[in-house]
């Protein structure tokens, strides 16, 4: 399948908050005809209201080629407006946090094409990377449509193991929040030497946004990056003796912070197993 599936037999948008509404903004730029595109959203926003998409209608009424989840775990009373599309001619797209594909197979049936997908905040302007991994029943083709569908606010990544997706989720999924956590850090130890709260606030921010374009933009090994940075008996050499402290120091920490979300991952995971 591809885009032109979708024009031809129409995608249902399940969920158009945040996340639903960067993914609708996303695939109107690029080649998906409003008016194949069906939101079923119960508080629409203004903007949602003044798109030429279907809203709210019956998804009943022809087998669209995509329905993908946009809604909140536990949102399980929307999910059955939409398990009438299982089944095998709908490819089922899941961008639910902590919902196994066993979960919505209990839905949609096993016999249905099904995608778990974890996108991270930042695709809201779509900076966002998003892992995929596919059910037994979905195909070489429908992991390329999702993936087209989820390229629309950002980059993507394939899985082979849906296991690996609570590692997934504690590293890119939360791994904003330690990002954000890391600007707090920077900014108060710059309050602290003396800048001004906005002057330390903006510097610290600027610094994390250009080191991140930085790595992206040049594809090379973060150590190398750093290193690059690092004169001989420098300042920066004098911080990195205490952030790369081997038991006190920031690998030691991030490690501990990203096992104890993956861990968690696969506790919440259970519950809907």
């Amino acid at each position: 399948m591809s885009f032109s599936d979708i024009n031809q037999r129409g995608i249902v948008l399940l969920g158009c908050g945040k996340m639903g509404s960067a993914l609708l903004s996303g695939w109107l730029k690029q080649d998906v005809r409003p008016e194949s595109v069906l939101v079923l959203e119960p508080y629409p926003s203004d903007w949602l209201k003044s798109l030429p998409v279907r809203l709210n209608q019956d998804p009943a009424v022809r087998d669209p080629a995509v329905c993908l989840l946009a809604v909140k775990p536990q949102a399980s009373e929307a999910l059955k407006r939409v398990h009438s599309l299982g089944g095998g001619k709908t490819l089922v797209v899941s961008i639910i946090a902590g919902l196994p594909i066993s979960y919505l197979e209990s839905g949609f049936g096993s016999q249905t094409p099904i995608i778990r997908s974890m996108p991270n905040t930042p695709a809201a302007i779509g900076e966002g990377i998003t892992a995929l991994v596919g059910n037994d029943a979905s195909r070489a083709a429908d992991v390329d449509l999702a993936e087209e569908l989820m390229s629309a606010v950002g980059e993507t990544v394939r899985l082979d193991d849906e296991s690996l997706m609570d590692a997934v989720t504690a590293l890119s999924g939360s791994g904003p929040a330690y990002v954000f956590h890391l600007v707090e850090a920077m900014a108060e130890a710059g309050e602290e030497l003396g800048l001004a709260t906005d002057i330390a606030r903006k510097l610290a921010v600027v610094t994390v946004a250009g080191a991140g374009k930085l790595a992206v933009s040049t594809g090379r090994n973060p150590a190398d990056l750093r290193v690059d940075v690092t004169s001989p008996g420098g300042t920066t050499e004098a911080a990195l003796e205490h952030l790369m402290d081997p038991e006190s120091g920031l690998r030691s920490l991030v490690s501990k912070c990203i096992r104890a979300a993956e861990e968690r991952g696969r506790e919440l995971g259970k519950i809907h197993g």
